[in-house]
């Protein structure tokens, strides 16, 4: 059962998604045991396939789930013919059921396993379960080791995109930086890893301002970054659009979470200027590598969008790993992507840029690939 969410709800969750889920949304009890193998009785028989392993039985991440499936089979029905016919096992978000499905796959035939999807799942399958087949799992750990031989992993983790935010501002003559943070989990961590990267490539950030709404604490964060030739945003659309008119003509940068699509040049209009990166998928709908994928259906908000397009991505690197390659370089609509060493799969963004209040790629923006 998909729910119909907010689109404010549809964030948070997709948050929970990519972080881990708080004790609130992570408290869906275990389906019996064989509730995977039961949801699709055909894996029950041996042979050869490709395992979708999503979870679309989960009370709070069926939807997102949905959109990666949708954008998978969209990648699948546009190649015309496939290698191996493609199973899915549909999960919860409980990880022993998680397990259970993987497992369940790979005696199954599975000669590759999509999924899982979830952080929490794939920490625990990177760190404590057998990993027999090769495994592209859409997430990454929450714990850094050794990781499994077979197991890849594309994720759409939101310090990526901050580290080449920094990149980004670093190639346009950026060296001193303020950061402007909101409070939550998930902000903090593109602060982090923003000045990381910025420290890294020799830039200062000579402070970190908490986000407020108040227009005097805005302005004095303002006065004090007189010195600064930039400012990094670490904060979602609507807290970006009442913080970014107060910092008058120096360059703002920020990720993808300031873009939340095309809302018409009202909506817009007060971040002008300001520079972020996101997916091909997103800022380049008339490339050639995107264009020949049918779009997600109407009505599907921008976080589900994302999802979709890893869903394609999702596919292709799947079909890579089933010939045998390793050497994974692909022209994909979440970015240019490239086999790491490590198993995971660099993303190279686009370059964008608030233009007349509409988000726009910049032609011709050079790109740097990091994770």
């Amino acid at each position: 059962m998909i729910l119909h969410l907010s689109r404010h709800t549809t964030a948070i969750i997709f948050s929970c998604l990519l972080y881990g889920a708080p004790a609130a949304l992570a408290s869906e009890a275990a389906p019996p045991p064989g509730t995977a193998a039961a949801t699709a009785p055909v894996a029950l028989t041996q042979s050869p396939h490709i395992a979708l392993l999503l979870p679309l039985n989960s009370k709070t991440f069926a939807r997102h789930a949905a959109a990666v499936r949708d954008g998978f089979q969209a990648a699948a029905k546009s190649q015309g013919r496939t290698l191996l016919p493609v199973r899915e096992y549909a999960v919860s978000a409980d990880v022993a059921n998680v397990l259970e499905g993987y497992r369940t796959a790979a005696a199954a035939g599975a000669q590759v396993i999509v999924g899982p999807l979830t952080r929490d799942a794939v920490t625990a399958l990177a760190f404590g379960e057998p990993v027999p087949v090769p495994t592209l799992a859409l997430n990454v750990p929450d714990e850094v080791g050794r990781i499994p031989g077979n197991l890849y992993m594309l994720s759409l983790q939101i310090e990526t995109e901050a580290r080449q935010a920094a990149q980004l501002a670093w190639r346009e003559g950026r060296r001193n930086a303020i950061t402007i943070s909101g409070g939550g989990p998930v902000q903090r961590r593109m602060q982090a890893a923003f000045a990381a990267e910025f420290f890294r490539l020799g830039g200062i950030v000579a402070a970190d301002a908490a986000y407020t709404a108040d227009p005097e604490t805005l302005k004095s964060i303002a006065r004090n970054g007189s010195a600064v030739d930039m400012y990094f945003l670490a904060l979602g659309f609507a807290e970006a659009r009442i913080a970014r008119p107060y910092l008058g003509a120096t360059p703002v940068y920020a990720t993808s979470s300031v873009h939340a699509g095309d809302q018409g040049p009202l909506a817009g209009f007060d971040l002008t200027g300001v520079h972020f990166v996101d997916m091909p998928w997103l800022l380049e709908p008339n490339h050639a590598a995107v264009m020949i994928y049918p779009r997600a259906r109407s009505g599907s908000t921008i976080d589900l969008e994302r999802l979709y397009a890893l869903g394609i991505d999702a596919w292709r690197v799947a079909q890579l790993l089933l010939s045998g390659a390793r050497d994974i370089r692909l022209d994909g609509v979440t970015g240019q992507l490239t086999l790491g060493a490590d198993g995971h799969i660099d993303r190279e963004l686009v370059p964008g840029r608030y233009i007349d209040g509409r988000p726009q790629a910049m032609a011709g923006a050079p790109r740097e690939s990091a994770r």
